[in-house]
């Protein structure tokens, strides 16, 4: 078969190893799980209610528009139901992006370090990759506009970042937002919006609306704890939505993916307590990496990615033969760092004691 060559090149998207294959391979009772960004805290009691009381029959096919949903995004974000676009996750979102802006011979720019499907579907699309390496775990913005060319559509900016935890303050978007060309989309990934504490970061959403080439994405996958059901949303000018509808393949968000969504956006109660022992969790590794001299990124997400200035995956091997799943820095770009996602106040403290053992061993 007549494969496009650039598919033959890449692997598939390498999720954390499951919790019961690790049960199974090493014999284990229990298994912790902090190595996807997951909240420990799980959702909102009012989603879950909301899809008990369901009574949506599901030979019916999803409203293709979200109405519900929309709506509601739409009320509490202050922005039109036509500057919202809905997707089956952010990742679908990016997906749909890379298929409606870039092709071969388009240009697409993007830090070394960042969330990997950005590059992915732009080898899919067989477009020109330039990876700009990211100072000290921070997106070059100025190297960004250095790398724009005749040929450049799109440019991916993750704030809060992914692997790193970093951000973009606001002194620095908006000069960035101010010269890129209003032909190139700037997509702003903030999957990680919810859990950010800092002063000086941005109102997207206002963003969004001045800036005619600004797309701004967030999903309901992490703070509001609705991985499972894969909801994501972008927000951006009504003539950037209208023309990347027809890129949205019909249907693309599931019913109760958009019941859950619509009562969880409701509940901000849950998701400011979340924020709040996120941070404190955070606290406990920040204590643990200043205790034995380790390397770490301040992070406005819930992980943080540490340097062991070992092979990371001797790091994620001795943590998973004793029933904790972390991320390997290798696949990341880190080679001697593991990506720890924030866990529960006991969670963080029954793996930090396993990463004493590991040092005092070494």
């Amino acid at each position: 078969m007549r494969w496009k060559e650039q598919l033959l090149t890449l692997t598939p998207y390498q999720p954390g190893k499951s919790i019961e294959s690790v049960k199974r391979q090493y014999n284990l009772e229990q298994i912790i799980k902090l190595a996807s960004n997951e909240n420990p805290f799980g959702c909102s009691q009012a989603a879950l209610s909301a899809l008990k009381e369901n009574s949506t029959s599901l030979a019916i096919y999803p409203d293709g528009y979200a109405t519900i949903l929309r709506e509601k995004l739409a009320s509490f974000l202050q922005v039109g139901e036509d500057e919202i676009i809905l997707g089956n996750g952010s990742d679908n979102l990016i997906q749909m992006i890379s298929r409606a802006l870039l092709h071969p011979g388009a240009s697409t720019i993007m830090s070394t370090h960042t969330f990997s499907q950005y590059k992915h579907n732009a080898v899919i699309e067989g477009a020109v990759i330039k990876e700009v390496p990211d100072i000290d775990g921070e997106h070059d913005l100025e190297g960004f506009l250095t790398a724009i060319d005749d040929q450049t559509n799109v440019i991916w900016v993750c704030s809060p970042n992914n692997p790193t935890g970093t951000y973009i303050p606001e002194n620095k978007l908006i000069p960035f937002l101010d010269q890129v060309p209003e032909h190139i989309l700037v997509v702003l990934d903030e999957a990680y919006y919810e859990y950010v504490v800092a002063e000086d970061y941005y109102d997207s959403t206002s963003l969004a609306q001045k800036y005619p080439n600004l797309i701004v994405l967030r999903t309901f996958s992490k703070i509001y704890g609705l991985a499972a059901l894969r909801v994501g949303y972008g927000i951006a000018n009504s003539s950037i939505i209208k023309a990347l509808e027809p890129a949205r393949e019909p249907f693309n968000v599931n019913s109760l993916g958009q019941l859950a969504a619509a009562e969880a956006l409701s509940d901000q109660e849950f998701v400011e307590q979340c924020k709040q022992k996120n941070r404190q969790g955070l606290a406990q590794y920040y204590e643990f990496c200043k205790n034995n001299s380790l390397k770490y990124y301040p992070s406005q997400t819930n992980f943080v990615l540490i340097d062991f200035q070992v092979d990371a995956n001797e790091v994620f091997q001795y943590l998973l033969e004793r029933g904790y799943i972390v991320r390997s820095g290798k696949a990341l770009g880190f080679p001697t760092a593991v990506r720890i996602t924030v866990g529960s106040p006991e969670q963080n403290e029954g793996l930090i004691k396993v990463l004493e053992q590991f040092l005092s061993e070494k």
